[in-house]
């Protein structure tokens, strides 16, 4: 039996319905932050999550003295929190310490050789030199060739709705000038020459979903985010974070609601009216804006409804991978493994193809390390380390028994790890417990078990993805990972940006023609 913590389940009070003009359900970033920016534009708002905490998958787990962040950890656009902040009159710095790091991340190979992302261009440099001294001008192109790309797909494109076609279509001109029809891999390759780096330096994907060789080449512009404002580490972990935007969200006079299982959104006259949830309590609201995963909202949240959300129907969806994450502590300390680390097995584009397209379950894996104790050492006990190790996995689609997988594969990356960078970890390993994409899928209520909901594939990104809101529900909305712009933390923030903006349009459209601001 997986020993991994499981969502909360307490009963909430029946007594009496709420009613609201926003109802936000799912309260993960993407639904704090749509929240936050519905309630500093003045209207009622209820926000809703079935697990015990705020945060969607930013949860916190404690063993043996041990603390574990569950969800992203990776900080790369900063002011996008700041932004939520000051909607009320606040300054984030006066809640939360966001510390720079350096590496940034740091790659161990599987021939033993190590690569430090580095904060600076200079320092980066220097660490190609070490690999390749003709790769220096192919990082520069890559940058450059990156920023292009951002000034297009980030400052364009990740806060404006795409609900239309020709929005898109607008942007054609420029998406291809700059290749985008290209995968991150493709583009990658085309600027550096040496293999090993070449795998660095196209791993970003992974960090929202997709794979490399398949992921759309807008999605290079996180090389150029990272440079224009630094990756960063809250301190006291994304707990923190979330502890803080919680107290926030009271303050600015949102309710939260905790335990709380949408069983349906509750509809009259193609009118979403509010939801309910599994124990029966109602939720009334003028307005809904889906956090959760839209496949699961459309196909467990509005039964009988048939509508297109997207170009792309269901069948022919592709979802991004599964996660195997293993969270344990170590009685000693590791001070040659970074903050970041990402431990490369001997097989790159092979073992993505076994995991993304053949759905199985490799002898072999490539590896993500979190270790906050390295610019935190309030995670664990004096002396200690804490970590948590996320390998990439099939989805639920593919045919693997979990139950006994999950076991076997914590002893291979005990094993692995314990032969390279983590000598002696078999010893030293204390109060080890891990999740499946069976745990995804039960306490995240993530189709098939997803790690990221849909992948970032050309035909499942802007128009092409679901929609912020829905073709045919007009109050209904989405700020998640699953809608436009995507996956991560940048992306979920903006996620919400989108549904303010949309609103906003609407407000002004209907002020114009002299009817109601809100729809009834």
């Amino acid at each position: 039996m997986n020993p991994a913590p499981t969502a909360s389940k307490s009963r909430v009070d029946t007594s009496s319905d709420i009613t609201s003009d926003v109802l936000v359900i799912g309260a993960g970033f993407g639904g704090i932050a749509a929240a936050l920016r519905m309630r500093a534009r003045g209207y009622s708002v209820t926000l809703v999550d079935r697990l015990h905490a705020i945060g969607g998958r930013a949860q916190v787990f404690e063993r043996g003295g041990f603390r574990h962040d569950a969800g992203p950890t990776v900080i790369t656009a900063p002011f996008l929190f700041d932004e939520l902040f000051e909607l009320f009159g606040e300054r984030r710095e006066d809640h939360l310490d966001f510390r720079p790091l350096d590496p940034w991340y740091r790659f161990h190979f599987h021939d033993g050789s190590q690569f430090d992302y580095r904060a600076t261009v200079e320092d980066t440099n220097d660490e190609i030199r070490r690999f390749s001294p003709r790769d220096v001008a192919g990082y520069a192109g890559l940058l450059e060739t990156s920023r292009q790309i951002f000034e297009v797909g980030f400052e364009k494109l990740a806060d404006k709705p795409f609900t239309r076609f020709m929005t898109m279509m607008a942007q054609v001109p420029s998406l291809l000038r700059l290749r985008s029809y290209h995968t991150v891999a493709g583009l990658v390759n085309r600027h550096i020459r040496h293999p090993l780096l070449r795998q660095a330096f196209s791993i970003h994907p992974l960090l929202v979903g997709g794979n490399p060789f398949t992921t759309t080449s807008i999605y290079t512009l996180i090389h150029y985010l990272e440079r224009r404002w630094g990756v960063y580490f809250c301190m006291g972990g994304t707990g923190k974070l979330v502890e803080e935007l919680h107290r926030l969200l009271e303050r600015a006079g949102v309710a939260v609601e905790l335990g709380v299982d949408i069983e349906r959104i509750t509809m009259k006259g193609g009118i979403a009216t509010g939801a309910m949830a599994m124990d029966g309590r109602q939720f009334a609201a003028e307005r809904v804006i889906c956090n959760g995963d839209p496949p699961t909202v459309y196909q467990q949240m509005l039964p009988g409804e048939t509508r297109s959300k997207r170009a792309i129907p269901e069948a022919a969806t592709k979802y991004s991978m599964g996660l195997y994450v293993l969270f344990f502590g170590t009685r000693r300390r590791y001070p040659d493994v970074a903050h970041h680390t990402i431990w490369m097995g001997p097989r790159y584009r092979e073992l993505l193809a076994d995991i993304f397209d053949r759905k199985i379950l490799a002898d072999d894996f490539s590896l993500y390390l979190h270790r906050p104790t390295a610019t935190d050492e309030s995670f664990a006990p004096q002396g200690c380390d804490s970590f948590y190790v996320l390998c990439p996995v099939p989805n639920l689609l593919g045919d693997v028994d979990w139950q006994a997988e999950g076991p076997k594969l914590r002893d291979r990356i005990v094993a692995a790890l314990g032969k390279t960078i983590m000598p002696g970890l078999g010893e030293v390993i204390s109060d080890d417990f891990w999740m499946t994409p069976e745990d995804f899928k039960r306490d995240y209520r993530s189709m098939h078990g997803a790690g990221f909901s849909i992948a970032p594939i050309f035909t499942q990104s802007a128009w092409f993805r679901y929609h912020n809101r829905d073709p045919h529900i007009p109050n209904l909305y989405f700020s998640a990972a699953g809608a436009h712009p995507g996956a991560g933390m940048p992306g979920v923030l903006c996620s919400a940006k989108v549904v303010e903006r949309l609103i906003e349009e609407e407000n002004q459209a209907v002020a114009a023609s002299g009817r109601l601001a809100r729809p009834a």
